[in-house]
């Protein structure tokens, strides 16, 4: 929500232009004056005037997230001139796409330790053609278990 004008305070855009702050100032509810390090980001990459004649142009409901989307993409030009949010956007799609690799082979891993350890837990029977593997072996003789293979997995 945008914060509202102090009258005894000029709003930060004011302070920075060395103007004094009117009633009605488009900047007002926008910019703060406790926080002008918002506004000179802003003035640095767009200039007051251009920021200005686009504040009066959108509708007021919408004035807000201008600003903020202003305001983002002057920090982000600040620290990446050439890229700007563009390249913080890139850099996260990086980060998605290695992240996602990372949990399909960490996917890949539980499907193949859950199958290594249903292995392990069917009975071996030599010579034997169950049809159910899972099934109690009924020939206690030839009953065996692989304890090798059960060390290794």
């Amino acid at each position: 929500m945008a914060s509202s004008s102090h009258p005894s305070a000029p709003c930060a855009a004011c302070k920075f232009l060395r103007r004094k702050c009117i009633r009605g100032c488009v900047f007002s509810p926008y910019f703060p004056p406790e926080d002008p390090t918002k506004f000179i980001n802003v003035h640095k990459i767009f200039g007051a005037s251009n920021v200005s004649k686009l504040l009066n142009e959108i509708a007021p409901h919408q004035r807000e997230d201008a600003v903020n989307s202003l305001a983002y993409e002057a920090e982000a030009r600040l620290k990446d001139p050439v890229y700007g949010c563009v390249g913080a956007i890139s850099v996260l799609q990086r980060q998605v796409l290695r992240l996602q690799k990372e949990l399909d082979a960490t996917n890949a891993d539980l499907i193949r330790f859950s199958s290594n350890q249903n292995t392990l837990m069917t009975p071996q029977i030599p010579g034997s053609s169950l049809q159910n593997p899972n099934a109690f072996p009924t020939n206690y003789g030839t009953y065996s278990w692989d304890y090798n293979q059960e060390e290794r997995g």
